[in-house]
């Protein structure tokens, strides 16, 4: 039996010898590695992956990887920055440095001919910025405003509040009057209330305000859409410092349910209210919140055939819209958000390791990529497997589905292996390479050293 303090000792050599050969890696080293692997084959249960390569090279995300690395095509970082895409496609934390995936092409799909450490990872987010983060996000929902992903003009705005171990001494929030209190770290995301899909987020600190957040977002938002729309958010939205950027803005009205002080219980008693239909009724007048600069609709919503039966629902607007439209059609589509963090937060936004932010920003501005390719890939699946969580695609389709990969001339050949039948994706992905060329597309992937990728199902 082998001595386990001789193993670990083999073990700590091997991860100095790898540890020594990332460190002194050059493009030109890491290249030669790539082209040596792919000619002698791999084999593994990540090959569902590659699937999200012709995604990429639809969307742009190189160019977009390149222009936040502030690199080049043959320059490593931006390989780096792409494991941490596929990363949060795959919805796993921690897996580089020896660990499961290695040496199964999950190092192949980003250029790499090894798994990069945290402590290379951890370098490269903490040398770019906030700010880049974030033009990162702009030049993302312009792209996806240009490919149709947001076209409703109805937007959705919610705070994301993510438990964090950090060490640091920073203040315990409750999500709920019942819970613990615990360390957290706030997001801020915005959304299509239609589609679903994410324009951008902030995050701070836990004592972050909704309203810094909120002017930011609306500060990010004009950067990416031109034309008007209406935002709606929650009660926690409802200050002065929002609604006075609001009523600033000429581009954007904003919904918002508020408060039930006495002050505005009072008020609403005083509306006329006109009848729409059996026990639904409307009253509005306007509102003048301490702090405002300029007064605002108040819009009172009755439930209730009987005096005794009536209850009271109060939203503000600054918008002279259908009071109708905006609160039976427009408003309910605000809980497309909760389905959005439901759904898609283990891609990177429902876990916070560290408070440095500019880790944080990076990675999940990052994410927003994995999420925008793997919508993509979505679109092309039959229901009710394009409604699956994004745990359950990863697990079900990026690594459980076995494949192999090799190269054949200048194309890298994914094949798969009793590839589900009830999924039927192969009429997008044969003959990859003519596809592409059809549809304008250079078929050839940079950072995988200007391969063409083909599929075979078998």
């Amino acid at each position: 039996m082998l001595n386990p303090e001789k193993k670990l000792k083999e073990l700590e050599v091997f991860k100095t010898k790898r540890e020594v050969k990332k460190e002194t890696a050059t493009p030109l080293s890491i290249e030669r590695d790539v082209r040596e692997i792919l000619a002698r084959k791999v084999s593994g249960s990540y090959a569902g992956l590659w699937l999200l390569v012709p995604e990429h090279l639809r969307l742009g995300s190189w160019d977009l990887i390149k222009a936040w690395a502030g690199e080049y095509n043959n320059d490593i970082n931006p390989r780096l920055a792409m494991q941490l895409v596929h990363e949060a496609a795959l919805c796993v934390n921690g897996i580089r440095h020896l660990r499961s995936i290695c040496h199964q092409g999950f190092e192949l799909l980003n250029g790499l001919p090894f798994i990069a450490t945290d402590k290379h990872i951890h370098s490269l987010l903490m040398e770019h910025t906030i700010a880049e983060a974030q033009s990162l996000q702009i030049s993302l929902a312009r792209l996806r405003l240009a490919k149709g992903h947001y076209d409703s003009g109805l937007f959705a705005l919610d705070p994301h509040r993510i438990g964090t171990c950090s060490q640091r001494i920073m203040p315990a929030k409750k999500s709920n009057r019942k819970s613990k209190s615990k360390k957290i770290m706030q997001t801020f995301f915005c959304v299509d209330a239609l589609s679903g899909q994410p324009f951008a987020f902030t995050i701070g600190s836990s004592a972050c305000t909704a309203s810094k957040a909120t002017t930011e977002l609306l500060g990010m938002m004009k950067l990416i859409i031109s034309s008007n729309g209406l935002v709606i958010a929650d009660t926690e939205h409802a200050t002065s410092e929002i609604l006075n950027a609001f009523c600033k803005d000429k581009q954007f009205d904003i919904l918002l349910p508020l408060a039930q002080t006495q002050k505005v219980k009072e008020l609403m008693q005083r509306i006329d209210y006109q009848r729409k239909w059996a026990g639904y009724a409307l009253g509005e007048t306007t509102y003048m919140m301490e702090g405002l600069n300029f007064p605002v609709n108040l819009i009172a919503q009755r439930t209730g055939e009987l005096s005794y039966e009536y209850e009271y629902k109060p939203f503000v607007t600054n918008s002279i819209s259908d009071s109708i439209k905006m609160l039976t059609e427009d408003y309910p589509e605000r809980w497309t958000i909760e389905e959005f963090f439901n759904f898609e937060a283990a891609m990177g936004w429902n876990r916070a390791s560290t408070m440095n932010l500019n880790i944080r920003y990076g990675k999940m501005s990052l994410a927003l990529i994995a999420q925008s390719v793997t919508y993509e890939l979505r679109k092309k699946l039959q229901k009710p497997y394009r409604n699956w969580t994004a745990k359950h695609l990863s697990d079900s389709l990026f690594r459980g589905i076995e494949g192999d990969i090799r190269v054949k001339d200048d194309t890298i050949i994914i094949t798969y292996y009793n590839f589900p039948k009830d999924i039927p994706i192969q009429k997008y992905y044969e003959n990859l390479p003519e596809q592409l060329m059809a549809e304008g597309i250079d078929p050839r992937v940079p950072w995988l050293y200007d391969f063409k990728v083909d599929f075979r199902f078998k």
